[in-house]
Formats: structure tokens, C-alpha cells, sequence
């Protein structure tokens, strides 16, 4: 889980050149707020390395983020009259020299503004996946850049680039047609030129984008519309969309199959997953394309082999088992007859991008079919039921793929595979993850694995019916992102990749942005999945689902809420050894970055063996604050009032004559009213709003001020403690010994007060508690007085009742029986010393039966007790009504 270090750098607050890149132009008004604007996502940054392309508007700001630092430093340092060391990558003093003069005169400053024509603010920017291409989206139209070369942030000179560029679709994405709903590149393009866009209206287009031929840009390659796709029963039929543009009538299709997003898995998956298309609806449905190719495409090394195994290994099990059925074995003669053109075809090799290996490029085969069969809807089991609409419409879908399975592949091979640690690594099922408005997080797993599927020819149709039955994804864990409070219905939560892990990625709400990490049960998952042992695995299944789930944590969080509250964009995450781990996003007015902490081992250098000339370990200073976003005032406050461009257009329009003259009360006069009011409203409630938001935070920084000083406080007296520099009133050193000693004495001391206040404090509420004895208990003291003087006294009252006397007569025969025992015990002790022999003689001149000694015995001793038991009763009770006194 990272730890942030900080928030937004200097270098990208105002009124440093950083925050130029975001800031909007002067004469642009942000009307994203409003009602009528329809929500839907908004990635408007998109890297190249350390290289940021940032949409404004119309505009796209290009810098490059390491450039933009070092040259804030530099203007810092020369500030402070302090001397910065020069880049080492500049070795022609030629070029140095210009460089140094472009510097100086302020006209290099790392950043320049691309322009381009487009007719709508940008909503996307997508970058192809060897950076060469970037597709440039609005509502309804895309525009394919030529990314320029980097040499030209550097250059001396500010003026706008305006890079070689095309339409895409200059008749099919247009603004009569459906909007586009989602735009991604096929990670299997040649040379990353293919895209694939998906619009609303459930229509996927393929397009193999060629510099050389312009007619690429126009048409596509494969057209299948979804909606058809679903109905359609054999191969044979025609899945493209209609050219007609008409307006279409209601229908079930077009309101269930209103896309959201889509998405591919990544190149290096195993599997069918990187030619797999997940497309979630709006309505919460999820479906899936597979195979859905190029025609040219370009396979990692490691695909088909994998697939050719796969495929011959389904085909052996199924061919001979009676219990398959028919459809089933259909779906594996077709997935062979696939691979068969793929390994009728010689590859033609061509070069890479500069950096990677030659390409071998095949052609997508055309049997079975080239249009492969919608899969879907899927069934998603164990799926909490929710009764908010909120909860089932989908904003977003992020798709992990399988890893590469490598044993299976090198099965008999002595050579061992190269391949980078993230392919090779991670869970051997799909992770499908689903997004949904609000701000709920669902994470299924693939476990039947989606293959490729295709339609049956026309004449097995209508015998073999459908393929397969309705597929299903697992969930494995729902998780809510966002509390009940910052929900909104207009928000559109989206999915950010993170560099670090595959396995972890970024959700961005405009409330806030939240990384997720599957990383504490995708690896115990897949042990268990590859262990042999089957014994007790229900029991380890059960703790795994029980147990620690996915990790979460809020990184940041938009303090305004409600209708003031601003979009942000899309999360781009960024690791780099000059900028470290960083995380930016914006609003349409400010960055918004995060710097994370970077591991010690992520970019040491390496040591040579010298032992000579070695530095101490720079000693890096306490981490004990908590880092907190810097407070940027309101856009509300900078922006214009819009009344005296009302008043402008009343002195140059037709109603001009009425500014000059008294009010009247006319319709005219009522309207203009009515308009300025709503103006003022406008404009005074934002700032309200944001007068509001800085008395708040001005509080917020007085508690925020304690808490810090609280804390150094707290570190200083540890520091204190450490190094011995606390001292007691003498001014000599505080042993340890002695501080224990004396909080030991402190707390005993505080105990003992502790205990006395106790004391005198039960006191007083006994005291306070005191209250007259009733009737009966009167009555019963006076019959304990009584019984008391009658036991005691030597002269009985003559008044007493006889039930008294009648107890003073007993206690008088068991004292007199009493004393008369205590003589005969005497006697026969007496005679008890002169030997066993005269102790027998006497007890037999007695002539007293055992039967009436033993007899006796037992009447004194139950008198003796009786009596006993009613003294002690009495005493106990004259004990507890002199303490009640």
C-alpha cells in the first residue's frame, strides 16, 4: 500500500510554469456543472514516459515533467543566488550554448501547446501502446495524432505545434451518430496502430491505421454491431451496422445494450484473454468478444504455441468422451480449424519500434468466421442485491488476464523461457473488475474461462442451436468505495492502471481518488489452486474468502461537496528515478498530484567494489507529520462577473433604447430583470460557497497547527530522553533509574489521594443517605431491646409478655443443665488419672445405661445450639441497627 510523502509539489502551484499546463485560458467558462451536461468519463491526461499530454478545453499542453522541475530549481536557486549544476545528458557545447540562451531569454521552459482541429472540448486522450499514435476523443468524434518528438519541448521556441493528424471516421464518428462511449487501442496491432471504438449504440469498429494509406482512417476494417450479434443464429449472416442514420425507435436492445466502457486484458496475458473484448452496459450486463482481431495483428512469442496446446489438448478429451455434448464439440473442431490457418500461414517479419525485437506479423484467419459470437450477458454469482438503480449501472470495467502458464508451454524443453517476472506471476484465472455510479467496487473471477466462440454454420444452426449455455462470472468481493454522502448521480467513477503492480489499480470519483490492491489473496488463491493436496481445501478456500480481502485506501479527498464540487480526471501513475512514485490528476482548473514513497531498494545505484572515498549514509530527517494537500483557493474568485457583458449586449441590442431611460414596469423590463437576478444568484452563491470554504479551512489549519506542534513536541522530548539532555531542577542528568523511580512515586502518591478521596466521599454520601426507621422496624428494635434485658438483666420487668419469660425460664434450665455437665465432666477427668483400669471400674459402679447417657447428650447439645444460633442471630442483628443509627 503506498505511503504518501507529499501532495502537490511547488513546482506545479501557482504561480510557478507548472500550473500553466492545467490553468484553463482566460476566455473559456467552465460549464461542467450544469444540469444538462450528460456525465461520462474524463481522461484528459495521458504520459509518455515522464512526458504529460494534458487537454484544456480544445487545446493539448505537452511538457515533460522532469524538465519542468529541474527548471523551476534552477530559477529557485538563481533566486536565492545559489549555483545549480547543468544536466549531464548535454555533451555538444554547441547545443549547450543554445540551450543556455533559450534558458535565459525564458523560451524553453519544458512545456508547448499542441493544436489541432476539433469541434468540442477533448473528454479522452488515449495513447497508443508504443507511443506513437495518440487518439484524441469527444462526444462523437476522434482525431488520430502523430506524436511529435521530444526534441521539441527543448527547442527555442514557444509556438503552438501543430503535428500531422486525421479523422477517424470522418463519416461514421460524426455528431449525428451516437456518441462514442469507449476508445481503446488492440494490444495484438501491428506495431500498436490498431483501435477499437465502441459507441453507444453497441457498434464495434476495428480500425488498422496506416500513415501510408489514408483510406485506413475512413473506413474500418470489421464493423459488428452488437445488437444484431446478439439475435443472430449462424455465420452466414451480416453483423454490420446499418448505414442508415435515421433516428431509431425504442426498443428492449437499445435501452439494456447502452454501453458504458470496454476494455482488453493486457499483451503479455495468457491465454485467449489478450484478443478478448469486455464491454459492460450501462445497465449493469457484461458481455464478451472473443476473438476479435485485426486483419494484420501482431502475437507475442509465447500466444499461439500456448493456444495450439490448449486447443489440441480440449479437442483430445472431448473427441472420444460420449457424455460431450454436441455443441461442445463443435466449439473445439472450430477453435482447431482456427489454429490450422494459423499454422498454414508464414509469418512475414518486419521491424519494431526502435528499442524492440523484429515482429512477426499473421493474417486473421478466416475460418470458422471472422465475426466471433457475443458471450453474455454473464450471470454474476453471489452478486449483493442492491435496490439502488446507482448500484447496477456500470461507469467503468478493468480486466486483469490470466498469467502465462510457462510449465505447460516448456513441457519437455530444456531451454528455459524469457519473459519479464509480471507475465510469469499472479493468478491463473481472469479478473474482471465493475464500476458502478455509486462508487461500488466488484471484483469477479473467471473460472470456466472465456474461449473462443463462434456462431454455427447454416446448416447446423438450427439443430446445434446455441453453443453453450449462459455464462457466469464468480464475484469474489464487493467493496464501496464511497459513503453515503458523497454520492452524486452525475458522477462517473473511473479505472486507473498502476505501474507498480498489475495486480492494483486506482479508482477516480471527482470526491476523491482510492487505490485498490488485490495483492493479499491473488497469490494465496492461486497456491491453493496449484497445490496437489486436496485435503482440507474447503477449510483453507473458506478462511481465504473469510479473511483479508482486497486492500483500500482513500489518498485523496475534494473538501467541497455538492454542486461547487469539481471533476476530476482520470488517474495517471508515474515511476520514475527523477520524479519517484507519482500519481496526477486534475480538475479543470488545478493539478492535483501525490507523491508517494519510494522503496530504498527501487533505485539504489550500485557501489563499485572501491573501498575508498565512501560517504556516510545521508542521514534523512524524521517522518513524524502527516502530509496534507496545500488549500487552493476558489475558481470563483478569479472568475469574471458575466452582468457587464448582459449590460453590453442590451447597449448594442435592439432594446438599447431602454438603458437610457426610467425603469417601467413593461415585460421587457421584466425579463431583463429576471436574467440579471439569475446572474447575480449565480455568481454570489459560488461565492458564498467559497467565502465559506476558506473560514472552514482557516479553522481547519488552527487544529491542524496544534495537532503538528503536539507532535513535535512529543518527538522532542523523545529526543531529549535519548540523548540525555533532560535535567532536573539541579541541572544535573536524570538517570533512567531515577525517572522510573519517581513516576513509580508519583503514581503511588496519586493512588494513596486517590483512595482517602474515595473514603471521605463515602462518608459524606452515607451521611447524606440517613432516613427514619419505619413502624415495623421500630417494632421489631423493641422486641430485641426486650429479649435483650430479659436474657441479660438480672431483674425482669413484670409487663414482659410471656412469651419473654417463657425464654428467660429456658436459657435459665440450660444454663443450670450447663453447669451440672461441667461438674460430672470434672469428676470423671479426676478419675480419668488414675488409669484405664480404675476408669472402667468406676464407669461401671455409675450404673448408668448407654442409652439414656447418649440420650441426655443429644437434648443438651440440640438445646445448647438452638440457643447458640439464637444469640448470634441477635447479636448480628443489634450490630447492623446500631450501625443503620
Amino acid at each position: 500500500m503506498p505511503k504518501i510523502k507529499s501532495y502537490t509539489p511547488a513546482w506545479l502551484l501557482p504561480p510557478s510554469p507548472g500550473h500553466d499546463l492545467f490553468a484553463p485560458n482566460s476566455g473559456d467558462v467552465y460549464n461542467g456543472s450544469k444540469p444538462d451536461s450528460k456525465p461520462g468519463p474524463r481522461r484528459t491526461i495521458a504520459r509518455r514516459g515522464t512526458e504529460v499530454f494534458i487537454a484544456v478545453g480544445k487545446e493539448i499542453r505537452w511538457a515533460d515533467l522532469v524538465y519542468v522541475k529541474e527548471r523551476w530549481e534552477e530559477k529557485q536557486a538563481r533566486a536565492r543566488g545559489g549555483i545549480r549544476i547543468k544536466r549531464e545528458d548535454s555533451n555538444n557545447s554547441e547545443d549547450d550554448e543554445l540551450l543556455r540562451e533559450s534558458v535565459e531569454n525564458g523560451c524553453a521552459e519544458g512545456f508547448r501547446t499542441i493544436k489541432t482541429s476539433i469541434g468540442s472540448d477533448i473528454q479522452q486522450l488515449v495513447i497508443s501502446p508504443y507511443a506513437n499514435f495518440m487518439a484524441v476523443v469527444t462526444t462523437h468524434t476522434v482525431r488520430i495524432i502523430l506524436l511529435p518528438d521530444s526534441s521539441h519541448l527543448t527547442a527555442p521556441s514557444l509556438d503552438a505545434i501543430k503535428p500531422k493528424s486525421w479523422t477517424l471516421g470522418p463519416t461514421t464518428h460524426v455528431m449525428d451518430r451516437s456518441p462514442i462511449a469507449s476508445t481503446v487501442w488492440h494490444p495484438l496491432g501491428v506495431n500498436g496502430s490498431a483501435l477499437v471504438t465502441v459507441t453507444k449504440d453497441a457498434v464495434v469498429r476495428v480500425w488498422e491505421l496506416s500513415q501510408k494509406d489514408r483510406w485506413s482512417f475512413d473506413t474500418p476494417s470489421l464493423t459488428i454491431d452488437l445488437q444484431k450479434l446478439a439475435d443472430g443464429t449462424s455465420l452466414d449472416q451480416n453483423f454490420a451496422a446499418s448505414p442508415d442514420v435515421t433516428n431509431k425507435g425504442f426498443s428492449p436492445d437499445s435501452f439494456e445494450m447502452d454501453v458504458a466502457a470496454a476494455c482488453f486484458a493486457g499483451r503479455g496475458s495468457g491465454g485467449w484473454s489478450p484478443m478478448t473484448l469486455w464491454i459492460a452496459m450501462r445497465e449493469g450486463d457484461v458481455y464478451a468478444l472473443c476473438p476479435l482481431l485485426p486483419t494484420q495483428w501482431a502475437p507475442p512469442p509465447t500466444l499461439i504455441p500456448s493456444l495450439s496446446i490448449s486447443i489440441v489438448g480440449n479437442l483430445a478429451a472431448v473427441q472420444d468422451d460420449s457424455n460431450v455434448s454436441g455443441q461442445a464439440k463443435l466449439l473445439a473442431q472450430q477453435q482447431l480449424d482456427w489454429m490450422s490457418d494459423l499454422d498454414n500461414q508464414e509469418p512475414r517479419v518486419i521491424e519494431g519500434p526502435p528499442g524492440e525485437a523484429p515482429t512477426e506479423i499473421f493474417t486473421r484467419p478466416t475460418r470458422p468466421g471472422v465475426v466471433p459470437r457475443l458471450q453474455g450477458p454473464f450471470d454474476l454469482e453471489l452478486s449483493p442485491e442492491s435496490e439502488d438503480d446507482l448500484d447496477t449501472e456500470l461507469t467503468d470495467i478493468f480486466v486483469i488476464g490470466q498469467k502465462l502458464d510457462t510449465d505447460e508451454l516448456m513441457m519437455g524443453e530444456d531451454d528455459e523461457l524469457e519473459m519479464e517476472d509480471v507475465e510469469g506471476e499472479g493468478l491463473s484465472l481472469s479478473i474482471i473488475c465493475l464500476l458502478s455510479s455509486s462508487g461500488q467496487l466488484r471484483v469477479c473471477l473467471d473460472l470456466d474461462g472465456v474461449q473462443a466462440q463462434w456462431l454455427p454454420p447454416r446448416n447446423k444452426s438450427k439443430a446445434m442451436g446455441r453453443l453453450v449455455g449462459p455464462s457466469s462470472l464468480l464475484t469474489f468481493q464487493s467493496m464501496d468505495i464511497l459513503s453515503s454522502l458523497e454520492v452524486a448521480d452525475n458522477a462517473w467513477p473511473m479505472f486507473s492502471p498502476d505501474v507498480t503492480s498489475r495486480y492494483s489499480f486506482y479508482v477516480t470519483h471527482p470526491c476523491s481518488i482510492t487505490h485498490i490492491s488485490l495483492s493479499p489473496w491473488v497469490f494465496r488463491l492461486e497456491s491453493e489452486l496449484q497445490g496437489d493436496s486436496q485435503a482440507g481445501s474447503e477449510f483453507r478456500i473458506d478462511l481465504l474468502v473469510n479473511g483479508q480481502g482486497s486492500t483500500r485506501e482513500r489518498l485523496y479527498t475534494n473538501t467541497i461537496q455538492g454542486e461547487a464540487q469539481l471533476p476530476l480526471a482520470a488517474s495517471v501513475a508515474i515511476h520514475d528515478p527523477d520524479l519517484g512514485c507519482f500519481l496526477l490528476s486534475a480538475t479543470p482548473f488545478d493539478p492535483v498530484a501525490l507523491v508517494f514513497d519510494t522503496p530504498e531498494d527501487e533505485f539504489a545505484p550500485i557501489h563499485s567494489a572501491s573501498p575508498t572515498f565512501e560517504k556516510d549514509a545521508e542521514v534523512q530527517p524524521l517522518d513524524f507529520y502527516e502530509p496534507r494537500p496545500v488549500y487552493q483557493p476558489s475558481h470563483a474568485f478569479d472568475q469574471s462577473s458575466v452582468l457587464p457583458k448582459l449590460l453590453g449586449g442590451l447597449r448594442t441590442g435592439r432594446h438599447r433604447a431602454i438603458v437610457n431611460q426610467e425603469v417601467r414596469l413593461s415585460p421587457l423590463t421584466l425579463q431583463v430583470f429576471t436574467e440579471s437576478h439569475q446572474i447575480l444568484s449565480d455568481e454570489t452563491h459560488r461565492l458564498g460557497v467559497a467565502a465559506s470554504e476558506v473560514f472552514r479551512r482557516c479553522l481547519q489549519l488552527q487544529t491542524e497547527l496544534k495537532q503538528q506542534i503536539t507532535k513535535a513536541n512529543e518527538v522532542k522530548a523523545r529526543v531529549e530522553a535519548i540523548t540525555g539532555e533532560d535535567r532536573d531542577d539541579d541541572g544535573e542528568p536524570e538517570s533512567t533509574n531515577a525517572i522510573i523511580e519517581r513516576r513509580l512515586e508519583a503514581a503511588r502518591e496519586k493512588g494513596e489521594a486517590l483512595s482517602q478521596r474515595l473514603e471521605k466521599m463515602r462518608k459524606i454520601v452515607g451521611k447524606a443517605t440517613s432516613r427514619e426507621l419505619s413502624d415495623k422496624e421500630k417494632a421489631w428494635m423493641n422486641e430485641v431491646n426486650a429479649l435483650d434485658a430479659n436474657l441479660f438483666d438480672s431483674t425482669t420487668p413484670s409487663d414482659s409478655p410471656n412469651r419473654l419469660k417463657q425464654t428467660k425460664s429456658r436459657y435459665e434450665e440450660v444454663m443450670r443443665l450447663r453447669d451440672e455437665l461441667v461438674e460430672e465432666a470434672d469428676k470423671l477427668g479426676v478419675t480419668t488419672g488414675e488409669g484405664e483400669e480404675s476408669l472402667s471400674a468406676s464407669t461401671t459402679d455409675l450404673r448408668i445405661p448407654s442409652e439414656l447417657r447418649k440420650a441426655k447428650i443429644n437434648q443438651v447439645k440440640g438445646l445448647i445450639e438452638r440457643e447458640t444460633a439464637l444469640v448470634d442471630a441477635v447479636k448480628a442483628r443489634l450490630e447492623r441497627l446500631s450501625v443503620v443509627g
